[in-house]
């Protein structure tokens, strides 16, 4: 995966907190993509931004391709 860590929150968070998870949507509600990964060796949640990608396009939204 190619991406920009913008946010990192620590592994043992309150029980139902899900703070990565949540900043991860309201930059989706702004329209950047991104996505929440496990650091493993650092006992952590990444909050990375993705490029668009063609690949990621509906082929409708490509031309109908």
């Amino acid at each position: 995966m190619v991406g920009k860590v913008v946010e990192a929150f620590p592994a043992g968070g309150p029980r139902g907190s899900w703070p990565a998870e949540e900043c991860a949507a309201r930059r989706r509600e702004r329209g950047v993509s991104a996505t929440v990964v496990m650091d493993l060796e650092g006992d952590v949640f990444l909050v990375v931004e993705t490029p668009e990608t063609p690949e990621a396009v509906e082929p409708t939204e490509r031309g109908g391709e």
